[in-house]
């Protein structure tokens, strides 16, 4: 999308905002183009501050973060976010045409983060990375060590073999039912994986909603696809698709960044044809699918190098980027401390952010070594609002949902949002 009218105003906007600042950075490395790659700071200034980094790609950072940065400035936080190349703020070119294809690579994601801290006279930060971001924080370390203090790691990705991990969390959990929590779950999972009502992007919602609400809410909405029951489920898909491939304005923007995803960390992977192929949901919810080329770093050699000390937040119900690869990375790096939260989902920094807050008041602090043994007492904080206030929201919904006469669930299906 270039740079329009009513884009131009939202763009003003966010620039105006206290912290907000634009440096020139290279479209692709050795060529003469630039363009105004945009990062924000707030809280009280540190030695060391704390530089977040989203997931996706496609989250922005400048709007999409207000409150929480607000929050962890309020708690004494200094805070850093960059807004990624080819999203929101740092999209276009000088012209207001789109970043072409060869701007965007993780490399340069990488560098942009190493010049946002030479612009701010910052030796060393404090890198706190979830999912794809917590690869971009490791790569931070692999291009720069110079530049990191610590480094916080949640819910990561370790490399291009990361699916492998993925597909037996997803099938251990929802397909074969081996562990207490979900073992009543997994006879409901492969009905309805027969009667073609999960496919493998259903799949990944049933994974989204064990993570966030729990084993008894997905429950509950197995329940109601076993009755043909599927008003409210139509709603979450619709939404799903939205919230993941569409495009929401300098908040949500994956349509030039996906691309990194697939062709340097093999996000679609070949299908293996085995039920809930996570492979299969991400080639279908992109709308710009490559193939795998090569990934930019080989972390498996690279973390043994990392001679700060660093934290891997993992939560125990994640099959996103499920607890193994976190466990991997603990036992690579070798002043790790591993803090599992047992019945947290993907991204604590996202779905558990007063705990998030809490690890990064930690580290800022110098106190990583006693995280390990708060992990219970982190779990038990409260996940984030809208995470409360969607699974209250599904709870309700699914109790309205299991008594209204069947007509009504069909027409919610009829007007259901769609990607």
């Amino acid at each position: 999308m270039t740079m329009n009218a009513k884009r131009r105003r939202a763009h003003a906007k966010l620039a105006a905002l206290p912290g907000v600042r634009a440096l020139r950075r290279p479209v692709s490395p050795g060529g003469s183009d630039e363009f105004d790659l945009y990062y924000v700071r707030t809280g009280p200034k540190t030695a060391y501050p704390l530089v977040v980094i989203p997931g996706g790609p496609g989250a922005a950072s400048i709007a999409l973060y207000r409150g929480a940065r607000k929050r962890a400035a309020a708690a004494g936080l200094d805070v850093i976010m960059v807004e990624h190349r080819g999203i929101g703020m740092s999209r276009h070119d000088d012209a207001g045409a789109d970043l072409p294809p060869e701007a965007l690579t993780i490399d340069q994601v990488v560098d942009d983060m190493a010049a946002v801290l030479d612009d701010a006279n910052v030796e060393k930060a404090i890198p706190y990375g979830t999912s794809y971001g917590a690869y971009l924080a490791a790569g931070l370390g692999v291009r720069h060590p110079r530049r990191v203090q610590a480094m916080i790691l949640d819910s990561p990705v370790l490399s291009a073999d990361d699916i492998t991990e993925v597909r037996n969390a997803i099938r251990t959990v929802l397909w074969d039912g081996t562990d207490s929590e979900t073992a009543e779950l997994a006879p409901k999972v492969r009905r309805l994986v027969d009667q073609g009502v999960l496919t493998p992007a259903a799949g990944q919602l049933a994974g989204a909603v064990y993570g966030f609400g729990g084993p008894a809410l997905l429950n509950r909405q197995l329940d109601l696809l076993l009755r043909g029951r599927r008003g409210l489920w139509t709603v979450l898909d619709g939404l799903a698709r939205i919230l993941i491939a569409r495009k929401a304005p300098y908040r949500n923007e994956p349509d030039l960044v996906g691309r990194i995803g697939f062709r340097e960390l093999n996000y679609g992977d070949v299908p293996d044809g085995k039920p809930l192929d996570p492979a299969v949901a991400y080639r279908e919810f992109s709308s710009d699918t490559v193939e795998f080329e090569s990934e930019p770093y080989d972390l498996v050699a690279e973390m043994p190098k990392f001679s700060w000390p660093t934290v891997v937040v993992s939560g125990g119900r994640d099959l996103t980027t499920p607890p193994a690869i976190a466990d991997k990375i603990a036992a690579l790096v070798p002043q790790s401390t591993l803090v599992r939260l047992p019945t947290a989902g993907h991204s604590v920094l996202d779905a558990r952010e007063p705990a998030a807050r809490q690890i990064a008041k930690a580290v800022c602090d110098g106190e990583t070594d006693a995280l390990s043994g708060r992990a219970d007492a982190l779990d038990a904080l409260p996940a984030s609002p809208p995470i409360r206030l969607m699974t209250a929201a599904i709870g309700a919904a699914a109790s309205v949902e299991s008594v209204v006469p069947r007509v009504v669930p069909r027409l919610v299906q009829r007007v259901a949002p769609t990607s």
